[in-house]
């Protein structure tokens, strides 16, 4: 349905049905135009216009139907405030008006709504629009129950003698940009339930916001949410008297630093703790959690805290969520996990645990049928046993360690796994082993001590979208039955003793965003197919290998590349003049555009999506660097160095204005520096050394103010070095060795 919404009401208000109306829904449609005066439908009680194109102002003359209690209009494009007439209608108990673009001050908005309403309104959302201002008075409306004013623009402190409505008992303005603390009325709310002012600005410390909420709400308040604020100081010894009744406690990303009380003790009725990201001190013991019997949510990751529990201690809980990373566990394997035998998550990554995995813990594995672990970054070794495989699936990640052994094949039941940085030796058995694995999308087996040829058993692996064999010791040529792996994104295999040719099969991996064989042994020339059949390619790395033949004019089809490094290969003619059709260099690079890298799953029990992290290693001013994901992404570079390439640099690299990092040095390059080489304004790296280049240096070079890296030396340039800060800033080495070159950094000429 396309119809405007006058129209549609216009046909409803003709006969007996508008006084007869009593309920009307057009969710989900396709409505245009505005909110027209509907006081025509003088029984109407129910009105739902959510998920439509309503857009442009409400009109301020636009009455509500006498009797109206609900009106949604949520997920629409409506602009401006809401009209004073709304707070005429005297039975209206539900307003939402959520997900559009108001821009009103949030004190007109209740000013406007604080006439007969004020007395029936039960519900307000006013959640993800573009109000402004701080938070009013809200005792006036002394029947609101439930108030949400979630991302919004919301700034400022709260005012201290803001009040809340008598009955209140949800409170939600998470993700604005509130600033101080929490007023002392709001602790005056004797049915406050629910308070939620995460993803703001506040920075009162933590013993104050709660002296101030533990008056009449200390009885009501079940659920707490004050993360990612800025909050300092510590958890008070007398939680548990402060808030009897709590539920649900979320401080995560903070600026918490205190120790921990041993006298402190939390709610008998707690079951969600979050304390993750902070710099709390101290140590847990037994005696904190006792009689906790309904926890089941523990997230102390983060923190500089210890956990020391008795040997023979039995939690009184089940927790279905562990996340303890980075607290001091070890050196022994948590014995109280044995008795844990309902989680789902357990991360106890980089907890100082030493020695071997307890044949216990293995056996947890089917607990669920969906589990996240993480025992990364610790000291553990020893083999994993061969389990039995099971219809449950998991992410599994036991990377930084000292396993040993094979790899077995019930571990194809995960969904991520990742073994990286052990001491791995056979793979065959988890890879070439009966049957389909649909499951496994993500696969780091880097940097362990793999030999041989890598197992031609990829046809199994039907949902593989990221690949990770880097750092091992694998020899041979790639195989084949990789061609298969249709949802592959990411190809890693650096840092082998591969050989042979890049096999044209990979040709059928047209998903392929990130491909990474550098130091290798590979020959042959680099394949057209590349350029026709990835179009999808944002980093390839072939460095360090034995390519020869000249550049196809196919890897110009790349209009996704942002990092190409061909470097120390034997790589011969013209660099192609259609890198201009590079179209992600030519754009200036920003965290704004950055989107993450996804693959979708789905099983029997569970799905969803989810990310994978990119990384790359290259050379950066002089060193091998490794860059990450964000960082990654802000990074457009060509590194064509250490080849056999002739020719002039042309010119059309002037057009990648987003590039930041250039090498083409130890060539056998001629002509010169292209003269509008200034227009480069992102650049940072420039290296054309042992080349042939002769000219002057571009005056425009100059005008580059990001550049901290520059070597120009050992070529034939002539002329004086143009004066700018940048240029007169490196040593007078990064210009030696050429035909006439004078000025600073060296007045005198420099041979």
């Amino acid at each position: 349905m396309t119809e405007d919404l006058s129209s549609i009401l216009h046909n409803f208000s003709h006969g007996c049905v508008r006084y007869s109306l009593e309920e009307l829904s057009l969710k989900s449609n396709q409505i245009r135009g505005f909110l027209p005066d509907l006081s025509a439908f003088s029984n109407l009680k129910t009105l739902i216009l959510s998920e439509n194109q309503l857009s442009g102002k409400i009109p301020e003359g636009t009455r509500l139907p006498s009797h109206l209690e609900r009106l949604s209009i949520r997920f629409n494009s409506l602009e401006g405030g809401v009209p004073k007439s709304f707070g005429s209608t005297c039975t209206l108990e539900l307003l939402d008006l959520s997900y559009n673009m108001l821009s009103e001050d949030l004190t007109a908005i209740f000013n406007h709504l604080s006439g007969c309403s004020r007395y029936s309104l039960r519900k307000l959302s006013l959640v993800s629009n573009q109000i402004r201002g701080s938070v009013p008075d809200l005792s006036t409306f002394s029947n609101l129950k439930k108030l949400d004013l979630s991302k919004n623009q919301l700034s400022g402190k709260i005012p201290e003698d803001t009040r809340l409505s008598s009955h209140l008992e949800q409170l939600s303005i998470q993700y604005n940009s509130l600033e101080g603390g929490v007023p002392k009325p709001f602790g005056s709310t004797c049915t406050l339930e629910l308070l939620d002012l995460s993803s703001n600005k506040l920075s009162e410390d933590l013993t104050v916001i709660f002296n101030h909420l533990s008056r009449c709400s200390r009885y009501s308040l079940q659920q707490l949410d004050l993360s990612m604020n800025q909050i300092s100081g510590t958890l008070p010894s007398n939680l548990a008297t402060m808030f009897p009744s709590l539920r649900e406690l979320d401080l995560d990303s903070n600026k918490l630093n205190g120790t921990i009380s041993e006298y402190l003790r939390f709610p008998t009725e707690l079951e969600v703790l979050y304390l993750k990201s902070n710099s709390l001190k101290g140590v847990f013991t037994d005696s904190h959690f006792y009689n906790m019997t309904k926890l089941t949510t523990l997230m102390l990751s983060d923190n500089s805290l210890t956990l020391e529990f008795s040997q023979n201690w039995t939690p009184p809980f089940q927790l279905y969520s562990i996340e303890l990373r980075s607290c001091k566990l070890g050196p022994l394997f948590p014995k109280w996990l044995e008795k844990q035998n309902e989680f789902d998550t357990l991360d106890i990554s980089n907890s100082g645990i030493s020695g071997t995995v307890p044949k216990w813990f293995w056996t947890k594995f089917g607990l669920s049928n969906w589990m996240s672990i993480d025992i990364s970054s610790n000291n553990l070794q020893g083999t994993i046993p061969n389990l039995p495989k099971k219809n449950n699936y998991f992410s599994l990640s036991l990377a930084s360690n000292q396993f040993e052994g094979r790899v077995p094949p019930f571990l194809q039941g995960s969904i991520l796994l990742d073994l990286s940085n052990n001491k791995f030796t056979n793979s065959y058995s988890f890879l070439c082993s009966r049957g389909v694995v649909e499951t496994l999308h993500q696969l780091d087996l880097s940097n362990n001590k793999f030999s041989g040829q890598i197992p031609d058993c990829w046809t199994h692996f039907k949902a593989l979208a990221y690949l990770n064999m880097s750092q091992n010791k694998f020899s041979g040529e790639i195989p084949s039955s990789m061609g298969s792996l249709l949802e592959l994104q990411v190809l890693l295999l650096r840092s082998n003793n591969l050989t042979g040719k890049i096999p044209s099969i990979l040709k059928n991996c047209t998903q392929l965003v990130m491909v990474d064989i550098a130091e290798n042994k590979l020959s042959g020339s680099i394949p057209n197919w590349i350029g026709n059949e990835l179009s999808q390619l944002q980093f390839l790395s072939l460095r360090s290998n034995y390519f020869r033949g000249r550049l196809p004019l196919q890897i110009c089809y790349l209009k996704c590349i942002q990092l190409l490094d061909l470097s120390q290969n034997n790589l011969s003619g013209e660099i192609p003049t259609c890198i201009k059709n590079f179209s992600s260099m030519a754009q200036m690079t920003s965290l704004r555009g950055y989107q993450r890298h996804f693959y979708s799953f789905n099983t029997n029990f569970t799905s969803g999506r989810s990310s994978y992290v990119l990384n790359a290693i290259l050379m950066w001013k002089g060193s091998e660097q490794m860059f990450t994901d964000m960082g990654l992404s802000l990074l457009n570079s060509i590194d064509l160095s250490s080849n056999q390439l002739s020719g002039e640099i042309p010119k059309e690299i002037e057009g990648l204005f987003g590039l930041v990092s250039l090498n083409l040095s130890r060539n056998q390059l001629t002509g010169k520096i292209p003269s509008n080489v200034g227009e480069l304004t992102s650049l940072e790296f420039l290296d054309l050394s042992e080349n042939q280049l002769f000219g002057s240096i571009p005056s425009s070079l100059a005008e580059i103010d990001r550049l901290t890296m520059l070597d120009l030396s050992h070529n034939y340039l002539s002329g004086k070095i143009p004066t700018g800060t940048q240029l007169q800033s490196f040593d007078a080495s990064k210009y030696e060795d050429n035909v006439d070159i004078c000025g600073p950094p060296s007045k005198e000429i420099v041979h």
